[in-house]
């Protein structure tokens, strides 16, 4: 098992990394896109293949979207099975009325936020590491 299991170290551990650019969340049939796009993930469902990708390039390609948001990546190394690390920062979040799609990698999470509600994110993340420490 790769990562950080223990909830206490991974929040008190934790910093994160907004990354730049506004990202949207799009779908397609059949799992075919433009080749001219990098979508950050790719997932797919019964009724199509969601993409998270740059709005700049959902535009290009004429691509229908949905949710403006920013991509925050926390720089810690959580194991994928680790218990709670993500539903207590989804809790602080809903404590400051902010919805986040969060979105697990390998190595990090990452939680997309609404556009123009990224610094508000940033600091609650901030607090959540310094609250845990």
């Amino acid at each position: 098992m790769s990562g950080e299991t223990n909830l206490n170290t991974l929040l008190r551990s934790l910093t994160a990394k907004l990354v730049d650019g506004v990202f949207v969340f799009a779908t397609v049939k059949n799992g075919i896109f433009p080749e001219k796009i990098t979508p950050r993930m790719v997932f797919v469902e019964a009724e199509g293949t969601t993409l998270i990708l740059l709005k700049s390039e959902a535009e290009a390609c004429e691509l229908p979207f949905e949710f403006e948001c920013r991509m925050i990546t926390l720089n810690v190394h959580s194991s994928l099975e680790a218990v709670g690390f993500i539903a207590h920062i989804a809790t602080e979040l809903t404590k400051h009325g902010m919805g986040v799609n969060p979105v697990s990698g390998f190595y990090h999470d990452h939680l997309f936020v609404p556009n123009g509600r990224e610094e508000d994110a940033m600091h609650i993340l901030k607090l959540i590491a310094k609250n845990d420490s």
